[in-house]
C-alpha cells in the first residue's frame, strides 16, 4: 500500500510538474543589438536573406511602436531595464558610469573590486552584477526552476552580465588584452569543459586579420558615399573607407581593433552556440534563457553613425549570424521548442555636424568651457566653487554643500545659468524629480534618477545635440547616444515562436520583460513595472 501510494504521489508530482511548464519552451533567447534603429529593419529589409531578421520580422511577432521611457539611453540602462521591466530609477544602473560618492570616483555600472579575473591579468574581468538593484527575469527563472539553465554572452562585460542577472550559470565577455572571452570569481573559480574546447577550436587568431570588405554587390546598398567627413576612420587609416584589414598591426593592437570590425560578431555566436551545446540548454522540459549582446554594432555606430555605408555592412553582416544562429536552435533544440526575442538598448542620433550642414536642428554642446564658465559664476556669486563634478548631464555637488545652508540656494542658481544656456531643452533639480513630474521629459528624467548615484542637478539637450569635452575637428565626426528623443528611443522589438503579426500598440521597452515572464509561467520578478504585450500573449495560446 506504501509503495502504491509514492507511486501516486509520483505520477501526481510529475504531472504538476509537467502541467507548471505548458506551452512555456525549452529555450528563451534574448538579443540585444547594442545601438540599433527601429528604421534599419525596413532600410535594409531588401538586402536581408530569408532567415536572419526577415524570420524575426516576417513569421514572428513584430512591435511597431516600442519606445525607452527614460533618459540616459546608454547601454547599461538599457540591458538592465529590458531584463528587469523597471526604469533605472528602480534597478539602479543609472548609466554606464556614475560618480559613486562612497568611493570618490566614477565607477562602471558592472565593476566589483571585491571579485577576481578568470582567465585574464586584466581588470577588465573584475565584474558583476554588484550594482543591479533589481531582480531581472533570468533571476526570477532561477529562483523558479533552480535547475534552469541561464547564460549570457557579449563583447561589452555589461551586455553580459546585467542581462543573465545575479546567479546565472555563466556570464562571459571580451577581454582586450587576450581577445578571449572572460569571466570572474562571482560567477566560477574555473571555467567549465566546453569553455576550453572552444578555445582550442576557436583560438582568437583565427578571425582576427580578415580583410572586411562590403559582403555585397555596392549598387545594392543604400548608402553611396564611402569617403564622408562625418566619419571617424579606423585603425589609423586616413581615410574612412573599404576596405578594413589590420593585419599590419601588432596583435595587440588586432585584439583592441577587431571589436569594430564585424568579425566579432562571427566570434560571439558561435561562441553562443558553444555555450548552448555545452550547457546542454533546450534539452529538458525546464526553460532555459541564453542572453546574446552584439556590442559591434555601436562600436561602428559611434565611429561613422547611422547613414554609413560600414554600419550597412554591419547589419547585413549581423543578419548572417542571426541565420547561423536559427540554425543551430532548430537542430539542436528543434523548431516550436524555442522563442527568440530581439531587441535593442538603444538607437542613435545622426551626426549633429550632418544635421547643422544639412539645415536641420543641431549642434554640440562644449561641457568644458560651459563648466569653467559656470564655476566662474558661482564664486562671484558664492565666493565658493561647490560644483564637484559633471557626467552623463549630471552636476554633482561638493560633499560639503550637499546639506548646507546654501544648498538650495546653490541649486536654483545653477539650474538658473544652465536653463540659459541655448543647447539645454530643459533642467530639473533632485527635488522637482522627487515630485509629480510636468512634462514628459522631466517625468522620463525622473525614471532615469536615483537619489544616491545621480546628481543634483540633471539637463537634457535640444533635438540633435551631443555634449562634447571640447571643440575639435575630431569632435564633430561619429555619434553617440542617450538622449530622449526618439532617434535614441524608438527600437525594434521582435518575438519569434508565439505566432505573427504587427503591432502597432504603443509599448515601452520595460514590457518586453512583462510578456516573457508570462511566455515562461514565472512571476513578475520584484521591481517590474512594465505591462504585458498582450497580442502576442492572447494570440498565442
Amino acid at each position: 500500500m506504501k509503495s502504491f501510494i509514492l507511486l501516486v504521489f509520483g505520477l501526481v508530482l510529475s504531472s504538476n510538474l509537467s502541467f507548471s511548464q505548458k506551452k512555456a519552451p525549452k529555450l528563451l533567447v534574448g538579443i540585444i543589438v547594442d545601438q540599433m534603429s527601429y528604421d534599419y529593419l525596413y532600410r535594409y529589409y531588401s538586402n536581408f536573406g530569408k532567415n536572419g531578421f526577415k524570420r524575426l520580422m516576417d513569421q514572428g511577432y513584430n512591435f511597431r511602436n516600442v519606445t525607452y521611457n527614460y533618459v540616459p539611453t546608454y547601454t547599461g540602462p538599457g540591458h538592465a531595464s529590458v531584463y528587469t521591466g523597471t526604469t533605472p530609477s528602480n534597478h539602479g544602473i543609472v548609466a554606464n558610469d556614475w560618480y559613486q560618492r562612497e568611493y570618490g570616483r566614477f565607477v562602471n555600472c558592472v565593476e566589483d573590486t571585491t571579485v577576481s579575473a578568470i582567465g585574464t591579468a586584466s581588470s577588465s574581468g573584475r565584474c558583476s552584477p554588484h550594482f543591479l538593484r533589481a531582480n531581472t527575469i533570468t533571476d526570477q527563472l532561477k529562483l523558479t526552476y533552480p535547475n534552469a539553465k541561464v547564460v549570457g554572452v557579449s563583447i561589452k562585460d555589461r551586455g553580459a552580465i546585467l542581462p543573465s542577472g545575479h546567479m546565472p550559470d555563466g556570464a562571459y565577455w571580451y577581454d582586450y588584452s587576450t581577445g578571449n572571452f572572460i569571466t570572474s570569481t562571482y560567477y566560477s573559480n574555473v571555467y567549465p569543459g566546453w569553455y576550453g574546447s572552444f578555445i582550442t577550436a576557436n583560438p582568437i587568431s583565427k578571425y582576427l586579420g580578415q580583410t572586411w570588405e562590403l559582403s555585397k554587390d555596392s549598387t545594392l546598398y543604400t548608402v553611396r558615399n564611402d569617403n564622408s567627413k562625418y566619419e571617424l576612420p579606423l585603425g589609423g587609416k586616413e581615410l574612412p573607407v573599404f576596405p578594413y584589414n589590420f593585419s599590419d598591426k601588432s596583435q595587440a593592437e588586432q585584439v583592441g581593433l577587431f571589436t569594430a570590425t564585424p568579425f566579432a560578431n562571427t566570434y560571439l555566436t558561435d561562441f553562443a552556440i558553444t555555450a548552448m551545446k555545452g550547457e546542454n540548454m533546450g534539452d529538458d522540459l525546464t526553460t532555459d534563457f541564453l542572453t546574446i549582446s552584439y556590442s559591434t554594432p555601436d562600436i561602428v555606430g559611434h565611429e561613422y553613425g547611422p547613414y554609413s555605408l560600414e554600419i550597412e555592412d554591419v547589419y547585413y553582416r549581423l543578419d548572417e549570424e542571426l541565420n547561423k544562429l536559427f540554425l543551430a536552435l532548430d537542430k539542436e533544440v528543434g523548431k516550436g521548442n524555442y522563442v527568440v526575442m530581439l531587441s535593442a538598448d538603444h538607437a542613435v542620433v545622426p551626426v549633429p555636424q550632418y544635421l547643422t550642414d544639412h539645415k536641420l536642428p543641431g549642434g554640440y554642446l562644449f561641457k568644458d568651457a560651459r563648466l569653467e564658465e559656470l564655476k566662474a559664476l558661482c564664486m562671484e556669486e558664492f565666493q565658493v566653487d561647490p560644483i564637484l563634478t559633471v557626467g552623463n548631464n549630471n552636476v554633482y555637488l561638493k560633499e560639503e554643500f550637499l546639506n548646507h545652508e546654501s544648498t538650495e540656494a546653490i541649486i536654483a542658481f545653477i539650474q538658473k545659468e544652465i536653463e540659459k544656456w541655448p543647447e539645454v531643452k530643459a533642467v530639473y533639480s533632485r527635488d522637482q524629480l522627487k515630485s509629480i513630474p510636468a512634462n514628459n521629459w522631466q517625468e522620463m528624467t525622473a525614471q532615469g534618477y536615483d537619489r544616491e548615484r545621480s546628481g543634483e542637478i540633471i539637463y537634457i539637450l535640444q533635438p540633435g545635440y551631443l555634449s562634447k569635452s571640447e571643440d575639435t575637428e575630431e569632435s564633430r565626426k561619429g555619434t553617440s547616444h542617450g538622449s530622449s528623443f526618439n532617434y535614441d528611443t524608438q527600437v525594434p522589438a521582435l518575438i519569434y515562436g508565439l505566432g505573427k503579426g504587427d503591432v502597432y500598440t504603443p509599448y515601452e521597452i520595460i514590457d518586453l520583460a512583462a510578456t516573457l515572464v508570462h511566455v515562461m509561467n514565472i512571476q513578475r520578478p520584484n521591481a517590474m513595472t512594465g505591462k504585458p504585450m498582450v497580442e502576442a500573449l492572447v494570440k498565442s495560446k
